[in-house]
């Protein structure tokens, strides 16, 4: 089963059908006892990293996802879902990001002849050998819409970037815990790939 965690950010009916077509089952909840039970969990999200941080808190997820995530079970966070992985974003400045990967979220820089938000199809270069992307072509277009931006600490975790404006880290990897800033829900038949290959981790072992 993968769970979907519903936090009143967005975005979710179009990632639940996505992995509906794919054959699997999937349930849209806050309920901590289905979440860890769950053997995928998915983090989406579309609107602002201060009121994503406060659904977490008020619906009292923040220390079950950092339970889900040290218990192993293969975690992912969507667009807004990777942002608030991290530690702090300028978007809401003072307001603590889950902090379990190390890095910042920053604006896109202003930029002639580029339009904020960045919304639209953009190729990524892959590296790292993330698990998402196997058997997904180097530069291949994901659809993207978003105003800021994940900069990395760890260039080890960084799966795949990709350019507008500025150099972005489009995609993470550390252990059980993968995120995406674009959507691979929107992103077609190359967004249900890399979907399938995480609806797949876990299944092998």
């Amino acid at each position: 089963m993968i769970a979907l965690i519903d936090y009143d950010a967005g975005n979710i009916k179009s990632v639940e059908k996505a992995f509906q077509s794919l054959g699997k089952e999937v349930v849209l909840t806050r309920d901590p006892d289905v979440l860890k039970r769950a053997d995928h969990v998915v983090l989406p999200g579309v609107g602002s990293f201060g009121d994503a941080m406060e659904n977490l808190n008020r619906y009292h997820l923040v220390q079950v996802i950092h339970e889900i995530v040290e218990k192993g079970t293969p975690f992912l966070g969507i667009c807004l879902g990777l942002q608030i992985l991290f530690e702090r974003s300028e978007e809401s400045p003072g307001v603590e990001g889950l902090g379990l990967l190390k890095g910042e979220i920053l604006r896109i820089p202003d930029k002639e002849g580029l339009k904020i938000p960045h919304m639209g199809w953009n190729s990524i270069h892959l590296q790292n050998e993330g698990r998402l992307f196997k058997g997904i072509p180097q530069e291949s277009y994901v659809y993207f819409v978003h105003s800021y931006y994940l900069k990395a600490e760890e260039e080890e975790i960084i799966k795949a970037t990709t350019e507008y404006s500025t150099h972005i880290h489009a995609s993470v990897e550390k252990g059980n815990l993968f995120a995406c800033q674009f959507h691979p829900e929107k992103s077609s038949d190359l967004g249900l790939a890399i979907l399938k290959n995480f609806a797949e981790i876990g299944e092998e072992d």
